[in-house]
């Protein structure tokens, strides 16, 4: 949401206090020491659940070889499995708090944490080779290469009368300290910076360096400034590469003022930066204190899991992702299974840069949304957000921008589609689609957090690939009890979503009916993809022709969603003349959709689907491809509302009859997915068997039943059941739930 809140903490909540250490272990936070008032300094450690907003003070116990930690600021406190690294920092001498006689630190502690919450104590770890000299106001970050190698931590930089620009590496596995060898031109001398690990490199912004030019002043009533220059290490081969120079000119404000004293946090592969201090020649009467928020995308983002289906119709599909932190939003495109001819006529889309997803690498970094022209600069290319009709900033080899929302020029309603105990809605006409004016960047379905944590969870369904070929039957013995996935293809890939609730954490959404009851044929009539039977042709559209060759076919664009979750009714098709050009692989342009026209989803048609997420530096990497089939009309909806209540020999199950049943509601199935040989074999293929047939709108699950259940680990631990409706043309699709174990 980027809106700041101020959580209500209690317990034992610590006093203010300044230059302290933090670390950040899963939900919970670690604070020790710092300056509480002007030469009072503490050593006391507090740790945060953040979970419960919770403060507690901690006592570790005192290391069996000497002193626990002296009070101090301006230290280092490095985590890295179950320990923190303590390095470093600035005492006071004297008793008399008003009387400072500063002391540089260059001890060295290592404090074992417990697991969840609470602390072991303090040790003091036996080094090797030499330390570095005592310093304080420097970072300290652990890497450790995925390929070989031990967790390593460096130091770099501080403050000791004069500010430094060394670096040291500590192996953690052999305790021994070095003095790596760097190419590169190093970063000035500095202090009150932050260093970074974002992948193998460490990132330093920031901090008080030499007024000079030349950086050679280290006399300790130099002059100093703050300075907004950026620089990386590599840490693999101990490079350093500059980004932005400390003279480098930003008339725009398109990069991070200087500052020190600020503090940066990476989310994935995005940094922040925030607040800090702006000074010269130390006068505090000269000092600003910033309130900017900043990020850098430093890559393009990963891959987002395949596209899950929630609810399919006959010319729309409810689909989502899972979500991928720290991006822009989704560039979702669709394959048909039916050749899509070009559309001819339309002028080719002279898209201005700044409206195109640059396909080349690089970073990003982010300021706030201002109408601000782009500043090319000797090493780098920046841009602004509110300069792209699509919204997405351009790539660049480095380049700089805020935190702010991604938002669209025109606005597009976002349909209402709450994800609770009642079927997901279908808003296939109000997503913006068929708008002509509809921003590339649409406002699509959003739900709770709940909604999106447990829908979450039901990846790998609804993926299975239809067979042309495969003669299916819509109609079954009585006798026939238990199906397979594998043995029928369904004819229809229809769901209707829902996440429910109760003592037994319920999730449930719907996917294919793959049951031998489930066929969307007359009895004996073969389908293959493309066609449907004549007796549903009727009730489409026409078709038109379609002159393009199978090998031909093309991707093609849904449009740029800012949420994990969208309504598909229609894509957008590509000018003749831009076919070739197609966003067929990652990081390819994305046009002007406003330019484009659209196509309408057909019924009983195979869609396949890949999603790719967008930062600053452009498109990710394609999702694996999710294959749908849209209903043929005249067959049942799914149940919905399913709900599932435990007692103390069974469990009993109830749902709500299809939204649109299409007719006179002939039976419902509930099918129970129960451990085979054949799961052995292949455990991506269910084995199901019916546990109920009948009018009523619920059953019993009896615990002999339950005892045969396969408990499906694709995601969370759970039961899978299937429940779908018949009536005189045949079964409709299944609603499946999980019921988490």
């Amino acid at each position: 949401t980027n809106q700041w809140f101020l959580p209500a903490v209690r317990g034992d909540i610590p006093p203010g206090c300044a230059a302290h250490g933090f670390v950040c272990d899963g939900t919970r936070i670690l604070v020790f020491g710092g300056m509480v008032e002007y030469g009072r300094y503490s050593n006391d450690l507090y740790e945060l659940q953040a979970s419960r907003w919770l403060w507690k003070k901690v006592k570790p116990q005192a290391p069996s070889n000497g002193s626990p930690p002296c009070p101090r600021l301006g230290h280092s406190f490095s985590l890295y499995g179950n320990k923190c690294y303590l390095f470093g920092g600035l005492a006071n001498e004297s008793e008399d708090s008003n009387n400072n006689i500063p002391r540089y630190l260059n001890d060295f502690y290592e404090l074992e944490l417990q697991h969840g919450s609470g602390v072991v104590g303090w040790s003091i770890p036996v080094t090797k080779g030499i330390l570095p000299s005592p310093r304080e106001s420097h970072t300290a970050i652990v890497y450790c290469r995925k390929d070989v190698g031990s967790p390593k931590m460096y130091i770099f930089g501080g403050m000791c009368g004069c500010r430094l620009n060394d670096l040291w590496e500590l192996d953690i596995e052999t305790m021994t300290w070095s003095r790596p060898e760097t190419k590169g031109t190093v970063p000035l001398p500095r202090s009150l910076h932050t260093a970074n690990v974002i992948g193998n490199k460490m990132y330093v912004f920031g901090g008080w360096v030499p007024q000079s030019a030349g950086g050679e002043i280290s006399a300790p009533d130099g002059e100093w400034k703050c300075t907004g220059s950026f620089s990386y290490l590599n840490l693999d081969t101990t490079e350093w590469i500059g980004l932005i120079s400390d003279c480098q000119e930003d008339k725009s404000n398109l990069l991070p003022g200087p500052r020190a004293g600020h503090c940066a946090v990476a989310v994935g592969t995005r940094l922040y930066i925030w607040s800090g201090r702006d000074g010269y020649r130390k006068a505090w009467n000269n000092q600003v204190c910033c309130k900017d928020l900043w990020y850098l995308d430093t890559e393009r983002p990963l891959a987002p899991s395949q596209v899950q289906l929630i609810r399919a119709t006959t010319n729309s599909f409810q689909l989502k992702w899972d979500e991928v932190p720290t991006v822009e939003g989704y560039l979702l495109q669709l394959h048909a299974d039916s050749p899509v001819p070009p559309v001819a006529g339309i002028p080719g889309t002279g898209i201005p840069e700044t409206s195109v997803l640059s396909s080349q690498g690089g970073c990003s970094l982010h300021q706030s949304p201002q109408s601000l022209p782009s500043i090319p600069y000797p090493e780098m290319k920046v841009d602004h957000p509110s300069q792209t009709n699509n919204l997405i900033p351009n790539n660049v080899q480095v380049a700089l921008s805020s935190s702010s929302k991604v938002e669209g020029k025109e606005k597009v309603a976002a349909p209402e589609n709450k994800v609770t105990q009642e079927t997901v809605k279908n808003h296939a006409d109000a997503t913006g689609f068929k708008e002509s004016n509809a921003p590339s960047l649409l406002p699509v379905c959003t739900s709770s957090a709940q909604t999106s944590a447990n829908v979450g969870e039901l990846h790998d369904l609804d993926k299975q690939s239809v067979n042309p070929d495969a003669s299916v039957s819509c109609t079954v013995s009585s006798t026939q009890t238990m199906v397979t996935q594998q043995a029928v293809k369904t004819e229809s890939s229809s769901t209707n979503g829902a996440v429910v609730k109760d003592e037994t954490s319920l999730t449930t959404f719907n996917s294919k009916s793959e049951a031998a009851e489930t066929a969307y044929v007359m009895p004996s009539t073969r389908v293959t993809s493309g066609q449907t039977n004549d007796s549903h042709s009727s009730r489409a559209p026409q078709r038109p022709p379609a002159p393009v060759k199978t090998r031909d076919r093309r991707w093609y664009d849904v449009g740029i969603f800012k949420n994990n979750s969208a309504v598909v009714s229609q894509f957008y098709l590509l000018p003749e003349e831009t076919l070739n050009i197609n966003s067929k692989t990652e990081g390819a342009d994305v046009p002007d959709y406003r330019l484009l026209k659209k196509q309408d989803l057909f019924p009983g048609t195979v869609y396949r689907f890949r999603v790719a997420a967008i930062n600053g530096c452009g498109v990710g990497p394609f999702s694996k491809i999710s294959e749908f089939k849209t209903c043929i009309p005249g067959f049942p909806g799914a149940p919905s509302t399913v709900k599932i209540t435990k007692s103390v020999d069974c469990i009993h199950l109830s749902w709500e009859p299809p939204a649109s049943p299409s007719g006179n509601i002939l039976e419902y199935s509930a099918y129970l997915a129960i451990r085979s040989t054949q799961l052995q074999e292949n455990p991506s293929q269910l084995v199901f068997m019916r546990i109920y047939c009948g009018l009523k709108t619920s059953c019993i699950v009896t615990a002999a039943q339950l005892s045969n259940a396969h408990v499906d680990y694709t995601s969370r631990p759970a039961i899978v059941f299937r429940i779908s409706a018949k009536n005189e043309r045949g079964y409709g699709p299944a609603t499946q739930v999980r019921w988490l174990q």
